[in-house]
């Protein structure tokens, strides 16, 4: 299996992340959480309210993949947007609560899944099609990176969640037509990741840091104003 597949590592990198999220907002107080953040619009309630809302849909994959009944993560994106909004109203304790409360019903969702429903094909959000496997890793992404947007650094991200992101985050951004050609040398690193199309790779700029640095820089979660403008990633 490729890495974000490989549910050996994934589910012990999403029950740690969880873990480190649920402590990064037991630790912010009512007031802090009213607080606008960097993601446009979202104060730390609607990134609290969005991660316990993507626990349930991913609850919803992860039902498709045990029943082989379509039950796709939201029904469109207004649905998403308005349970987020309404999630983020909620009293910071009863909000407290849902976040723990989803994590462990999603836990408990994939934890029951046979070998043969992590094969089974299921949809993205954006309809990509997947097999079930792939859900720890997109609720890998969601529990690590939205606890930076609450505070905590791109530094706790465990070294192999940092390499998945900069392999996940650089493919998706290359995808797009204005990614420029950037070559990622982490300092810490004995690898490096290019970003854009493969034939500029002899022209891409080189930007050398810590790979945290560098998948919180590909994520925007660590703003670099002295290095190449990078598309949005998701």
């Amino acid at each position: 299996m490729s890495g974000r597949h490989d549910t050996a590592a994934t589910l012990p990198w999403m029950r740690e992340g969880t873990a480190h999220l649920l402590a990064v907002v037991e630790k912010r107080t009512d007031t802090e959480l009213a607080r606008p953040t960097a993601l446009p619009g979202w104060t730390g309630a609607h990134v609290v309210g969005h991660v316990a809302r993507n626990a349930e849909a991913l609850i919803r994959l992860a039902t498709w993949a045990r029943t082989g009944v379509e039950t796709p993560m939201y029904a469109d994106a207004a649905q998403r947007a308005t349970e987020i909004e309404h999630s983020a109203g909620l009293p910071p304790a009863t909000l407290r609560s849902d976040l723990a409360e989803t994590a462990e019903r999603l836990d408990t969702a994939l934890d029951a899944l046979t070998p043969d429903q992590w094969r089974v094909q299921v949809r993205s959000a954006l309809g990509r099609a997947i097999p079930a496997a792939e859900v720890p890793w997109m609720r890998i992404r969601e529990v690590w990176l939205h606890a930076v947007d609450l505070g905590a650094s791109v530094e706790d991200l465990p070294p192999g969640v940092v390499d998945l992101v900069l392999d996940d985050a650089g493919a998706a951004l290359s995808a797009k037509d204005d990614c420029p050609g950037v070559v990622l040398t982490p300092t810490d690193r004995d690898r490096t990741w290019t970003l854009g199309a493969p034939d500029a790779a002899d022209q891409a700029a080189a930007v050398h840091a810590p790979a945290a640095d560098l998948a919180g820089w590909l994520t925007g979660r660590v703003p670099a104003p002295d290095r190449p403008a990078l598309p949005r990633w998701l």
